[in-house]
Parts: C-alpha cells; sequence; structure tokens
C-alpha cells in the first residue's frame, strides 16, 4: 500500500533552497516584503508576505547554509585533521609520547575504522560508562542508559560495538548509516543495542547527532524550511530529509529494492521483527541534538502509520539537546498520540544550551516544544518546567547572566573532580571550549560533558504520572501532584 503526495502534504508550505540563493539575493531579500519573488524561496500564498523580522531570520538561515556549502571541503579537511591529530597523540600516550615515538620510529598511526578511534565529540568527554553507582532498580538508569546510547552514537562502528560490549556490557544489535534521498548522500547513523539486564528487555534505538565538522549536518540544522502534514502540523523539512522522507512524502511502503535504505523505514522493520520474536522486549528511541529531532519524528511517522505494535512497545523518547521539530499542531498532535499509548516523552536541557532554544518560538515561526522539560541548571539541579528559561535565547536581558554562567562553568571544570571524583575530570580539549564559551555561551553547553554529569549527578522523578500535556505544564497544574526540582 502507498499515499500519493497529495494524502500527506497540505498546501502550506515554506522551503528554501540555500543552494540556489546568491548573496545579492540574500541581501535583496530584506528589501521586498513579498518573499516569493526570490527564486530559493518556494512558498504557499499564506507564506509570500513576511514582516522583516522574519525575512531578517531567513536571510541568516540563507547565510549561514550558504557559508558551510562554500567552506564544505576546508571545513571537513579541518576536521580530519584535527581527529586525526587527537588520536595520533591519546594512540602514542600524550605529546611527550609521540615526540618519543618519533625519535625512535616506533609511531603508532590511528585506523579511523578501529575501536581506539575517537571522534572529535569523543575527545570532549572520554568517558564510555555508565555511573556504577546508578543500577537498574535506579530512576535514573533508563535516562542514564538512554544520554551514553547517545553519546556513543557519534562514534565508528567498532567503537560502539566495543563500548557496548565490553563497557556496557549488552548487546549490539547493529551499526547503520541511512540515505538521504534529496541531498543525495548519507545524512543520518543509528545504531540499536539490547539490554538483557532490564526487566523486561530493553531495546534501544540512538540516533547520532550532528558530527562538528559536518557542513551537511549543520546545513540540515540551520534550515528553517518546513512541510505541513495533514492533520499533523508543520515540519523541519530538514529533519524528515534525514529521516527518510520520499519525493511522494511519507508512504506507509516503499519499493524494498530500492538501493539506499532510509533511516525511517529501515528502522521501523528491524524493531517490527525484534519485537514479533520477543513479545515482553520494550524500546526506547533517543538521540542528542539532530538525533534527538530524528528520535521523536520517527514516533511522529509510527503515528502516522498508525503503527500499533510498535507505539504499544515503546517505553519512552529520551532526548538531550533537542531542537525544535515542527509548530503547535504538531505539538498538540504528539502529544495526543503519546497520551493515548501511554508513551514516556523526557526532553533533557541543560543550562543555556542553544540548540535546545531553535527554531524559534516567536510570532514568525511558532516552532513549539512539547512534553515535560527535564531542565538542569549549572549546579545540576533541575526543574520540571513547561519551557526552558530563555526560550529563543538571543535575549539582551540574558547577556550578562550568560557570560556570569560560561565563567563558573570553566571553573566548575577544575572544582567538580575535586568534589566528585576522577569521572569528571574534563579533557583539555573541553576546557578549551569552555574558553571559547566566554564569548560565545551556549555553545559549551550543547556539549555531552553537561548531559552527562546532569544524568548523573541529577535525580529524575521517573513516576508513572510524569508525561504531562504542554496545556497541564503552563497552567501549573502540577504543583501538587510531583516535585519541581529535584537534586541528588
Amino acid at each position: 500500500m502507498s499515499y500519493s503526495n497529495d494524502d500527506h502534504f497540505g498546501s502550506n508550505k515554506l522551503l528554501l533552497e540555500a543552494k540556489e540563493a546568491s548573496f545579492l539575493d540574500i541581501f535583496l531579500l530584506l528589501f521586498s516584503s513579498d518573499i516569493k519573488k526570490r527564486k530559493f524561496v518556494d512558498c504557499s500564498v499564506e507564506q509570500r508576505r513576511q514582516d522583516f523580522s522574519h525575512r531578517w531570520i531567513i536571510c541568516i538561515s540563507i547565510l549561514a547554509q550558504r557559508l558551510l556549502i562554500m567552506f564544505k571541503k576546508p571545513i571537513g579537511l579541518l576536521g580530519e585533521a584535527t581527529e586525526m591529530w587527537l588520536n595520533l597523540l591519546s594512540s602514542n600516550g600524550g605529546f611527550f609520547g609521540l615526540l618519543a615515538n618519533i625519535l625512535t620510529g616506533k609511531v603508532v598511526k590511528p585506523d579511523r575504522t578501529s575501536a581506539t578511534f575517537t571522534s572529535a565529540v569523543g575527545n570532549l568527554d572520554a568517558r564510555v560508562e555508565m555511573d556504577k553507582k546508578i543500577g537498574v532498580e535506579d530512576n535514573r538508569y533508563i535516562p542514564s542508559l538512554s544520554f551514553m546510547a547517545s553519546k556513543i552514537a557519534f562514534e565508528n562502528e567498532a567503537f560502539i560495538s566495543s563500548a557496548v560490549k565490553v563497557h556496557l556490557k549488552m548487546e549490539f544489535k547493529g551499526y547503520y548509516e541511512f540515505w538521504n534521498g534529496y541531498q543525495q548522500l548519507p545524512s543520518a547513523q543509528a545504531f540499536i543495542l539490547q539490554d538483557s539486564k532490564a526487566d523486561p528487555n530493553l531495546i534501544v534505538v540512538s540516533f547520532s547527532g550532528t558530527h562538528p565538522f559536518d557542513a551537511y549536518g549543520w546545513c540540515l540544522d540551520f534550515d528553517i524550511s518546513w512541510y505541513e502534514l495533514k492533520g499533523v502540523g508543520q515540519v523541519h523539512r530538514g529533519f524528515m530529509y534525514a529521516l527518510g522522507m520520499q519525493k511522494n512524502g511519507w508512504p506507509k511502503d516503499i519499493d524494498k529494492g530500492n538501493d539506499h535504505s532510509y533511516a525511517y523505514y529501515s528502522l521501523r522493520q528491524m524493531l517490527r521483527s525484534m519485537l514479533q520474536q520477543n513479545e515482553k522486549a520494550k524500546y526506547i528511541v533517543t538521540g542528542h541534538s539532530l538525533g534527538a529531532a530524528l528520535a521523536i519524528l520517527f514516533i511522529s511517522v509510527l503515528a502516522l502509520h498508525e503503527e500499533e505494535l510498535l507505539l504499544k512497545g515503546l517505553e519512552g523518547v529520551y532526548t538531550f539537546g533537542q531542537p525544535r521539530v515542527g509548530d503547535k499542531q504538531f505539538a498538540e498532535y504528539m502529544e495526543d498520540k503519546l497520551k493515548k499509548y501511554d508513551v514516556r516523552y523526557l526532553r533533557y536541557v541543560y543550562s543555556n544550551d542553544i540548540v535546545a532554544r531553535v527554531p524559534f518560538d516567536n510570532k514568525s515561526f511558532m516552532y513549539k516544544h512539547f512534553g515535560p522539560c527535564m531542565y538542569y541548571n549549572s549546579f545540576y539541579r533541575g526543574k520540571v518546567m513547561h519551557e526552558e528559561p530563555n526560550k529563543n535565547y538571543f535575549s539582551l536581558l540574558w547577556i550578562i547572566p550568560d557570560m556570569v554562567i560560561a565563567c563558573w562553568e570553566l571553573l566548575r571544570g577544575f572544582i567538580l573532580p575535586v568534589v566528585k571524583g576522577r569521572d569528571y575530570r574534563e579533557t583539555w580539549l573541553m576546557t578549551l571550549v569552555r574558553i571559547v564559551g566566554l564569548v560565545i555561551p551556549g555553545m559549551p553547553a550543547h556539549c555531552h560533558q553537561d548531559y552527562n554529569n546532569s544524568t548523573r549527578l541529577g535525580n529524575v522523578p521517573l513516576s508513572a504520572d510524569i508525561q504531562y500535556s504542554q496545556k497541564e505544564l503552563h497552567q501549573g497544574l502540577l504543583k501538587n501532584e510531583m516535585p519541581r526540582t529535584f537534586h541528588s
């Protein structure tokens, strides 16, 4: 069974094609309220006239993508050189060890496909084991496992396999790279593990986020284009592309003879088989950054296709540093589906994380978060909130507080290991990022270090009634139902 293009797409849309925009086109957009006149804009009648503030954000989005496309090769080469240098140091025992090996001709050359080769992301936070104090019965266990899965998803297949088997002591079920039919390249990665210690057995699907030197990946993040899906709402185009949306939308099934595998369709089939083989098993979906967006969007398409088996087998969705995915209608649609199938959805946000605050939730774009926000401040104390503070990040009122927090985070990197132990030591690379964060607050907050610390040091009340609607959270009806703060 398949669906035509008109089955899922509504008439409303805003599509921006950065490759077709010259710098002159971008500049001229600021002086014309009719954005449809620009060749790189494809939009519905309702979207063609926009005020200056809206056009300004469109210009920033297009300009960022154009620059990323322009410098794609040097960014990629810089990434390869950086990762190779970091692994060259670690493989040879540090700088002085490398120097000694050069002098003796015994330099160990890193292999990008080996289980010891660590990405730039992995060099920011070297931990690959869960906190041993957090057992299966601890209410922090599933969030901690979800985070660790979302963290190691950035690594190569051999590394992930080793980390799952050796450090997590779980079953590695497979690593996959998925095709993006619009960009004609792989743009999503995921892996699956199974935790046999949990009862019932727990299957974890983890999507990888955007790699620091992946220009195309960042283009997806900066793209503010969206499609309207009938009965669902307006959904971010770039995230749907990465998940495997077809040229005719989201058909129920696609041709199995296709040369490429797409994230949604491939993972759906794998999960069907695993749940049919073990009826008592449950699964969770997780991810960080772009991976977090793909995780919740994956569930939205399952709901669109009314995949009863998979929705009933879903224990929860746990995301970290997740950007907004859709508009208010999409948020309400998802809350209704999550409630119907009794699915827990927890969105973790650490302090000033800038990615968790985009795309903007304002009168021009109206992107909306939904479900409980598990917000942690810079002391790793948390609150269950409707929305993280400073929801659109770029506020003049927050400039000084953001700078103060950035200074504290740099200092805290030296204090925490003394107070909590060696597991909380920060790498020199993470310290360097903290220093950059003094100029760009909010960037270090998106890194794994603080999300890892939050799941270890925070105490999240994962009671059965934690899944509340956006409306209930907003109206403050939870005051007498659950603690507003939690920490150890």
